[in-house]
């Protein structure tokens, strides 16, 4: 994963945030959360927990959950989400709103990745629920593929914005909406052509692979994730957005722990972990496409903007300084493999110093 030689030595950023992370709960939670804490000052939660955080009670008692996992001394703001269901009714959308904790929440389609059965079946059913999340504001985080087994895995993203999405953004039009992890060409035409107030995230693992990769020299479960990776077009599509300088991407990691044995198994989990170097990540991948000028914006910047959230004041370093990723880490009683593991990656982020705290938070604590 090293990139070629550059003048460039050191990289200077407002402290990023998160806009789409697995954190997991208990032990898991514990052993995956010093990495984000460390690089980033706040996080978009995911709720897909099992069971799953559908009311505004339970996003609550998750924070205090995260909150006491920190390492000692570190500051970090989790932003949490509800699991939307076909039952979320308007009075859970405004309690949760006036919380003040929560920050969006998810459409995950029944079935289409991890613990989201319970997921919706029929958007229809979310009217009550859509209309009271444009009233109050509440953003929508759309995992956007269909399920239909009919589909090409491919294509899941492409069919489910031809029949989901954008009849759902042209009907809500003042609803802010999030596709997350876009990842093909037909969901960067969307977003672009899209009305104000449609954004995506992008992973660090869509802008450094193409679904080849999946299989060089042989399976590699440990880049398996849903969305899966797509074709060298569909990863082309990504980095043009990304190198236009357009404000409707933005970095959301999806960094989705999973014990090592349940991604080498006959039926391995989708997910892919990266949060042990999520912005060396990214900055190998914008380095590589010639747009590293292009990081900061998108890293610090665009996701808060359209949240509606102050930048951070507090400033990280980036600094060219090659590491070898870890073949694993300690994950609970098991063991966790990383995106990159044994491989070089030629950024480091320095060590953070002591400074003014984030906006609605503050520095993480030191490096894991």
């Amino acid at each position: 994963m090293s990139v070629p030689p550059s003048d460039t030595a050191t990289l200077s950023l407002r402290r990023p945030d998160d806009w789409h992370l697995h954190l997991r709960d208990g032990a898991a939670l514990r052993a995956v959360l010093p990495f984000t804490v460390t690089r980033f000052a706040r996080a978009i939660v995911m709720p897909n927990l099992d069971p799953p955080i559908t009311t505004s009670a339970a996003a609550l008692a998750y924070r205090e959950r995260i909150r006491a996992a920190l390492p000692a001394g570190a500051r970090f703001e989790p932003l949490m989400t509800l699991y939307l269901t076909d039952e979320t009714s308007a009075e859970e959308i405004r309690r949760a709103h006036a919380s003040s904790a929560v920050a969006g929440c998810k459409l995950y389609p029944a079935g289409a990745t991890t613990h989201s059965a319970a997921g919706v079946r029929d958007v229809g059913h979310l009217q009550a629920a859509l209309e009271a999340m444009t009233e109050v504001d509440l953003p929508l985080l759309v995992h956007g593929e269909v399920v239909d087994a009919r589909v090409d895995i491919f294509e899941r993203e492409a069919r489910f914005i031809e029949q989901v999405l954008a009849p759902l953004v042209e009907r809500y039009a003042r609803l802010r909406v999030v596709l997350e992890h876009v990842s093909t060409r037909a969901g960067v035409q969307f977003v672009r052509s899209a009305r104000p107030g449609v954004a995506a995230t992008v992973t660090p693992q869509h802008l450094l692979f193409n679904r080849n990769a999946l299989f060089a020299g042989g399976l590699r479960p440990h880049l398996y994730c849903l969305p899966v990776l797509k074709s060298e077009p569909d990863r082309r599509a990504l980095i043009e957005a990304i190198a236009a300088g357009d404000a409707r991407f933005f970095l959301g990691t999806d960094s989705a722990p999973h014990a090592r044995h349940a991604k080498e198994s006959a039926c391995g989990c989708a997910g892919v972990f990266s949060a042990h170097a999520a912005l060396e990540l990214y900055a190998e991948a914008f380095e590589r496409e010639g747009m590293l000028a292009r990081l900061p914006a998108f890293a610090s910047e665009f996701g808060a903007d359209f949240y509606h959230l102050p930048r951070n004041e507090e400033r990280v370093t980036l600094e060219r300084s090659p590491w070898t990723v870890p073949a694993i880490y300690p994950f609970g009683a098991g063991e966790l493999v990383p995106l990159g593991a044994g491989e070089s990656i030629g950024w480091r982020l320095q060590p953070p110093v002591t400074g003014a705290a984030p906006a609605g938070a503050a520095a993480a604590g030191t490096s894991p």
